[in-house]
């Protein structure tokens, strides 16, 4: 079989904490801790979880963003090698810039508002070596038309646009460069219902067209079920759980998976959602629990699991789940289809 396209091994970000005067290390935020796992060509992976459980840090890692504390980030390149990013140099890494690039959550901080929208769009293609502006002009206009905008608008300013515009032109800048992968750090998170729809249907669409790869983050798990193959959910920086999407929403593995999953609102009065709604406080990364992360919010908790930290296992083939029960639990269709 084919290598992934991208595949993260035992990722860790730890950011140091410093007191005093002589600002000495006294703990650190484990914001990502211990997170593997694959991508495919041609596939989204959506990336899920609560606010502050590590997925942007994640996602940062593997655009080198940030520089990892340990852990692997396996790329296999456009001439089919595997590289791997977390030691790269800034210099190494400059070849493959062109490769992975992002779609921001922010539509608005995103763009520069001084710049016209060529400019925006093109500055990726000057980067890149397209000195021509002519050859610039002519790719930012397709690039405008492939995300359903009109090339006369290149010479505007991002002010002039609405949001789910301006995200359009984000989607057009991160596709300049003709990316394998793309990371969308929560795309739609920011506008409109309406205009979420429209703007995950382009994605899908893109994908489809372009064949692009795509890790895909959000906290939305209406959106991700939209748009992903797979899912993995996260946790106070850890993967508790992976799997297909349609086989994840038929019968999660992991309680905070199914938890997630029942606190979405359902509109008929005749279902009782509330029994699933998460009770209790998101541990500290800086010191969290002992054995299982997730014991003190877990009505299934034993002592086991307040003792030993689980492990990252295959339940059912191609199913993973970080729990000491998973194979027992009987957590059911957690979300009405």
């Amino acid at each position: 079989m084919t290598a992934p396209l991208l595949e993260v091994r035992r990722l860790q970000k730890f950011f140091p904490i410093a007191k005093g005067f002589l600002h000495r290390v006294t703990g650190h935020v484990r914001a990502v801790d211990d997170v593997s796992f694959a991508v495919q060509e041609g596939e989204t992976l959506g990336l899920v979880g609560e606010s502050g459980c590590g997925k942007t840090t994640t996602a940062r890692c593997i655009l080198r963003a940030m520089q990892p504390t340990g852990g692997e980030i396996l790329y296999r390149t456009s001439d089919e090698k595997i590289v791997d990013l977390a030691p790269m140099s800034d210099a190494e890494l400059a070849p493959l810039r062109a490769e992975i690039q992002m779609i921001f959550q922010d539509p608005f901080g995103s763009l520069n508002p001084r710049m016209t929208l060529f400019d925006n769009v093109g500055e990726p293609l000057l980067v890149h070596g397209m000195r021509n502006r002519r050859e610039r002009t002519d790719r930012v206009a397709e690039l405008l038309r492939l995300v359903g905008l009109r090339p006369e608008f290149m010479h505007r300013f991002p002010h002039a646009f609405s949001g789910g515009q301006r995200q359009r032109i984000g989607i057009a800048r991160a596709l300049a460069t003709s990316p394998r992968l793309v990371v969308a750090d929560e795309p739609v998170s920011a506008l409109d219902v309406s205009v979420q729809a429209q703007v995950l249907n382009l994605l899908m669409e893109l994908q489809s067209r372009l064949r692009l790869t795509f890790l895909f983050v959000a906290h939305d798990l209406s959106v991700v079920r939209h748009i992903s193959d797979r899912i993995a959910v996260m946790y106070v920086g850890q993967l508790v759980e992976l799997a297909p999407t349609s086989e994840m929403f038929r019968r999660p593995r992991h309680p905070y998976t199914a938890a997630l999953m029942r606190a979405v609102p359902i509109p008929d009065p005749r279902v009782a959602n509330d029994d699933g709604i998460l009770r209790g406080e998101v541990p500290s990364p800086i010191s969290p629990p002992s054995g299982c992360y997730f014991h003190p919010r877990c009505i299934f908790a034993q002592e086991k699991c307040r003792r030993d930290a689980p492990v990252l296992q295959e339940v059912t083939p191609g199913h993973f789940a970080r729990c000491h029960f998973a194979a027992e639990l009987q957590l059911g269709a957690a979300l009405t289809p």
